[in-house]
């Protein structure tokens, strides 16, 4: 039995378990506003972090951090390295292929239902597409936690992932955008607004 296995059976025995996850992609100065048309820009994952998260309890019980080096764009723009704090140094020390970072993830995620700030969903397929990977690997459904929040009251046109905990006065949850970070703060935001009395996101579901 590989250590996967026993992972999924041990967090099988602990019940209903979800992923929140978060991406960093790159981005270039106004690329946003122009939704990525310039020549040559595209949404290459650069981070991918995620909590398993107990759906009963709204607790983090593992967490998933890994940084990708773009194919086609190696070399991460000044806006992004100010934006996340990744360096172009960091990327290249610590980065892995996408497809093997990728890998990685759907081994964490061990078919749980998985949650994002938005259609990170759409991010994903979009690089599996333009690496030729998506008849290869899966891009599982994402609940969107941006629309639940919104009905919790949260002004999620106005902040970004990382900002959501600060803004219900949770406190600080590392970088704003970092991947894990940023994860770990829209787990804070949701367990203060379950335990606060708002329905819980989260499907009654166990990985594995």
């Amino acid at each position: 039995m590989s250590l996967v296995d026993v992972i999924r059976r041990v967090l099988g025995r602990r019940g209903p378990v979800a992923v929140i996850y978060d991406l960093e992609f790159t981005a270039w100065e106004g690329s946003m506003a122009r939704n990525w048309s310039d020549p040559g820009e595209h949404r290459e994952i650069v981070e991918i972090g995620a909590v398993l998260v107990d759906s009963r309890t709204c607790r983090e019980i593992g967490h998933f951090a890994q940084l990708v080096r773009p194919r086609i764009n190696p070399v991460i723009s000044r806006f992004l390295e100010e934006l996340t704090g990744i360096s172009n140094e960091e990327l290249a020390r610590e980065g892995t292929d996408f497809e093997a970072a990728y890998a990685a993830f759907l081994a964490f995620a061990g078919g749980a239902p998985t949650y994002a700030y938005g259609r990170d969903d759409l991010v994903v397929a979009e690089n599996l597409a333009l690496y030729g990977l998506d008849a290869r690997f899966p891009c599982p459904p994402v609940g969107d936690l941006r629309a639940w929040l919104g009905t919790q009251g949260v002004d999620v046109a106005r902040l970004s992932s990382g900002q959501i905990a600060q803004s219900l006065g949770v406190g600080g949850q590392g970088r704003a955008h970092r991947a894990l970070d940023d994860a770990r703060s829209l787990l804070a935001a949701v367990s203060h607004l379950v335990k606060a009395g708002a329905p819980s996101p989260f499907e009654p579901r166990s990985a594995g």
